[in-house]
């Protein structure tokens, strides 16, 4: 439903885009100028293309809001990153137990040295 929404919502726009650059900054419309008595005059085509217009720019907004309601709908209430990590870190610092931990090892705790290489 989503796809055919978007679908629909990107023909929207392109067909909007080449309307509004159909018209004249003037308000001539197609901008073709020429001859009084065609069968589109220039006031019947401007009219037309303004019409177009807002029923290109109506549909537009209708699309973009049912793309809004579709995503609101698809998403969870969690925020995005509540996805990336499972619990949140803990922002206190873990501290030693006065004592003990604040000497240096003793010679039996002390890692056994290994030998240099000799060339």
């Amino acid at each position: 439903m989503e796809n055919v929404v978007l679908t629909v919502h990107l023909i929207l726009a392109l067909l909007l885009i080449g309307v509004v650059l159909l018209q004249r900054s003037e308000g001539g419309g197609l901008g073709m100028g020429g001859g009084g008595g065609g069968v589109m005059t220039g006031r019947g085509a401007a009219s037309a293309l303004t019409r177009l217009t807002w029923i290109f720019t109506a549909a537009f907004i209708t699309t973009s809001i049912t793309l809004t309601i579709l995503a609101a709908a698809g998403s969870s209430a969690s925020s995005v990153t509540d996805q990336f990590g499972g619990e949140a870190p803990d922002t206190a610092p873990e501290t030693a137990p006065l004592g003990e931990n604040l000497l240096p090892p003793s010679p039996a705790d002390a890692p056994a040295e290994a030998p240099l290489p000799q060339d």
